[in-house]
């Protein structure tokens, strides 16, 4: 797999990101995020292609595995939300 360029990585933490709003529960929507950031920060070093090719094509597995994720937990929805989510 060829090393993915500078806009490509960008596009991935951006879906990524998206996918996380789409968990209704506060905490897994929370979680999904800290996740994201904390495993594009932890890769941010990364300087050999084959390495930069393993992450990205980790985190293309972790995005399919997010967003069949959501669709599972908007099935089975809490009908109360959370006291994270009202707004005052």
């Amino acid at each position: 797999m060829a090393t993915p360029s500078r806009s490509e990585i960008l596009t991935l933490f951006r879906s990524l990101l998206r996918s996380a709003r789409q968990f209704q529960d506060y905490n897994i929507r929370e979680y999904t995020k800290r996740r994201t950031i904390d495993a594009f920060r932890h890769n941010k070093t990364l300087s050999e292609p084959s390495s930069i090719a393993a992450a990205f094509s980790d985190g293309q597995s972790q995005l399919q595995v997010a967003k069949r994720q959501a669709v599972v937990y908007s099935l089975y929805a809490p009908k109360i939300k959370s006291i994270m989510d009202i707004k005052h």
